[in-house]
């Protein structure tokens, strides 16, 4: 059986970085370090369709910002 044909049972969840950045997590296992939930949980396709339709800007918060004070 190929890899790609085992089901993927695993529950994640969205994390969320301090520059605002999104990824996908096991449920069940401690944040990696400097992330934190961001609230939604269910299978990867739910959770990465879900940072689809909420991480429109792909810059990170930091560059945001200073890009923000330069315009102004």
């Amino acid at each position: 059986m190929a890899h790609d044909d085992i089901e993927d049972s695993t529950v994640y969840k969205v994390v969320l970085n301090h520059e605002e950045q999104y990824s996908i997590w096991p449920v069940d296992r401690e944040n990696p370090n400097g992330w934190r939930d961001e609230g939604t949980s269910g299978s990867k396709e739910e959770c990465l369709s879900h940072i689809d339709k909420v991480w429109t800007d792909m810059r990170p918060l930091s560059l945001r910002r200073q890009m923000e004070r330069e315009a102004s």
